[in-house]
């Protein structure tokens, strides 16, 4: 349909070869998989494939995403879960009908973020979108979507390519002959804040896009433990230790299992210092107890010498770990499976490495020691038996729980 109408703009007559979706395309192989257990079964070749896609192929066109169109008043908003993006993010689509999200470098590897900046106003980092992709599957979640490094030509991968009159009016060329662009949203639309190629190639992370919402429709929810965006004033988790009392006598965290999964996704931004989560998606075909997305993980490892425990606030305060999320710190505490060895040994695998640098690994280990710690306080306080949940016995799935896509 696309390449149709493209045509009929240029007023070309002359019959072309339709382009055919290919059942066997990572990117769909890739969303076909996703389960009750998560966005991709351990050991996809799919995720392996489309990985490699993501890095090599052709990009077609590049836009704006929906959610910075939303913000510009100039999209569909119902396609999206919630407005948002304050930072320069574009979609790229591929050769093979596939797309990503590209996020490009914003801060240095070797830079940490200052310690007067507030955390929702900190850098976006590719390289950490990548890491959190690598350290979510070690941890086994499943929950973040395959990313992967790449060097964009900005020039003939972004602004060649794009028809948006917006998106080209925002590049131009630096004192130094570098090609640049910035971001057109209400927030930092200056050519202060715009990113630079090198004169034309810049890194970036690529993340796979979730299937549409008409197919796989998601809910936005507000994080019961989210912080205060001002200067001043704190929410109340932050001021009254027993929060978690009444987090519990509220739908949906009263039963089942989303506080488990709410403490999952706070030990997941503790191990990458990540305070930005004031929202958790999900998909609405899983029900209450669906896994939660982890996504929009830029503004972690920012600072590897600080260790922020307000981010394990769920956890100390509820005292709940799942047993299978227990099992597995426990294992990359063990010396011959260090946590930080097999993220080094894993990152390895991205054309853009090394993505950390070596006192990001080490505060891995660090911070892994500081959550086993507040689980064996809570052990101590309450008893194994209630504070460890036991969700080592899962259900077989049946089949119609798969996300179903027609073409």
């Amino acid at each position: 349909r696309r390449h149709k109408l493209y045509r009929e703009e240029l007023n070309l007559t002359s019959p072309a070869a339709p382009l055919l979706l290919r059942p066997e395309a990572s990117w769909l192989q890739f969303q076909l998989g996703i389960s009750r257990d998560g966005l991709y079964p351990r050991s996809s070749p799919a995720v392996n494939r489309l990985l490699r896609d993501m890095q090599g192929f052709t990009t077609i066109s590049a836009d704006y995403s929906q959610d910075e169109k939303a913000l510009l008043g100039a999209c569909d908003c119902s396609q999206i879960v919630k407005p948002s993006g304050v930072h320069l993010k574009l979609v790229l689509r591929f050769q093979d009908f596939g797309k990503a999200m590209f996020k490009p470098m914003r801060q240095k590897r070797e830079e940490e973020t200052p310690e007067d900046f507030f955390y929702f106003v900190d850098f976006q980092r590719h390289n950490a979108e990548i890491a959190a992709f690598h350290l979510d599957r070690i941890l086994d979640f499943r929950r973040v979507p395959p990313t992967v490094g790449r060097l964009i030509n900005v020039t003939k991968e972004i602004l060649e390519v794009t028809k948006n009159e917006i998106l080209q009016s925002v590049f131009f060329v630096s004192p130094a002959s570098n090609v640049c662009f910035f971001a057109k949203c209400p927030y930092m639309c200056k050519t202060e804040y715009a990113v630079c190629g090198n004169p034309h190639l810049l890194e970036g992370s690529l993340s796979a896009f979730l299937p549409s919402l008409n197919l796989a429709p998601r809910l936005s929810v507000p994080n019961p433990w989210i912080r205060s965006y001002s200067f001043d004033g704190k929410e109340e988790w932050e001021v009254n230790p027993l929060y978690c009392h009444t987090v519990r006598e509220i739908y949906p965290y009263s039963n089942g299992n989303r506080l488990l999964n709410i403490i999952d996704m706070a030990i997941f931004d503790f191990l990458i210092g990540n305070m930005d989560r004031h929202h958790y998606e999900m998909f609405t075909k899983f029900g209450d107890d669906g896994f939660l997305l982890h996504l929009d993980n830029a503004r972690g490892f920012g600072r590897h010498s600080h260790d922020e425990t307000s981010i394990l606030a769920p956890l100390s305060q509820c005292c709940m770990i799942k047993r299978t999320t227990l099992l597995r710190l426990q294992l990359l505490a063990e010396p011959e499976y260090q946590l930080s060895d097999v993220m080094r040994e894993s990152l390895l695998q991205d054309p853009l490495a090394p993505i950390l640098t070596e006192p990001h690994l080490l505060a891995l280990d660090r911070r892994l020691q500081l959550i086993l710690k507040a689980v064996r306080k809570c052990i101590d306080t309450y008893g194994e038996a209630k504070v460890v949940a036991n969700d080592t016995m899962q259900p077989e799935v049946p089949a119609s729980d798969r996300v179903k896509l027609t073409t």
